[in-house]
């Protein structure tokens, strides 16, 4: 992998799409303790990371589905769930407890082809309470699993664990969070880490302090680790236009190695989240890829 300088060399004008489909080098990988994971991972420049019904949204638009037909992804398949027809990705299983992830690569219950693994640890009812306060511990066990399975570990942090982490303190989540250094030591351990920003994205400059800080702190951490940023197109609070996701992704993208693009549906795993908007990733892709 070359050198964060090298990967971060982004055009003035325009945001490079690039991501990575492992099943070929995993195949034909060296044996189980060889070496990290993330030694296997090509070099990046930019990568998207989607769950599956988000890229089934964003395929409708034929202008979108060709940019993406050309490009690697990284698609999140949950449980029954197949990869969408007609692209090519890494498939990433996801869990938002460390012991439900366990129990499924232990006993080899993971959707077909799964190359990744992702551990998305928040402070709500699917991420046990004990799990929420040792959530570094958590993820390491989790990290070294996943890597004995030859798997790529992914691990995705919410900013609202500052509600059960100490200290507290007054000032704006995202500092708290930063202050925490959770995400340096959950990076230690990992080959990818998300950001999740998204609650920021309205304000691109507020966005990008939070992103470059924790790039920061994960590859000072970790240098070979991939960071990404989490974006949303109907997050919880005031509606978002597809101008505001664009200007966080410009403000922002020489400090990660690419992006989490959430297109929620409201349920149990955002029940504050509006109606869902897969036309304003369509807009978005539209104006970066």
């Amino acid at each position: 992998m070359p050198g964060r300088a090298a990967r971060l060399r982004w055009p003035a004008t325009a945001v490079v799409l690039t991501a990575i489909v492992l099943p070929a080098l995993l195949a034909s990988c060296s044996p189980a303790g060889a070496g990290p994971v993330h030694a296997l991972l090509p070099p990046l420049r930019t990568r998207w990371l989607l769950t599956q019904s988000a890229l089934a949204g964003l395929q409708a638009d034929p202008v979108v589905r060709g940019l993406l037909g050309r490009s690697q992804l990284d698609e999140i398949l949950r449980s029954g769930q197949q990869p969408v027809a007609g692209f090519s990705a890494m498939p990433v299983a996801a869990f938002a407890s460390a012991a439900a992830l366990t129990a499924a690569v232990t006993s080899g219950r993971l959707p077909a082809g799964t190359r990744a693994v992702l551990y998305d640890p928040e402070a709500w009812a699917s991420t046990p309470e004990s799990e929420q306060r040792s959530v570094v511990p958590a993820a390491a066990r989790a990290a070294a699993l996943a890597h004995a399975h030859r798997l790529v570990f992914i691990v995705a942090p919410a900013l609202d664990l500052t509600a059960v982490l100490p200290p507290g303190g007054a000032g704006p989540r995202w500092q708290r969070f930063l202050a925490l250094r959770l995400i340096a030591g959950l990076a230690a351990t990992a080959d990818m880490i998300d950001l999740q920003a998204q609650s920021l994205e309205r304000d691109a400059r507020v966005y990008a302090r939070f992103v470059q800080a924790a790039a920061a702190q994960a590859r000072g951490a970790n240098p070979a680790v991939q960071v990404l940023a989490g974006l949303s197109t109907n997050p919880p609070g005031p509606s978002v236009t597809a101008g505001q996701l664009v200007a966080a992704i410009a403000a922002s993208r020489a400090a990660v190695d690419g992006y989490w693009l959430n297109i929620p549906q409201s349920g149990p795993r955002c029940p504050s989240c509006g109606p869902t908007r897969p036309d304003i990733g369509i807009s978005v892709l539209r104006a970066v890829l």
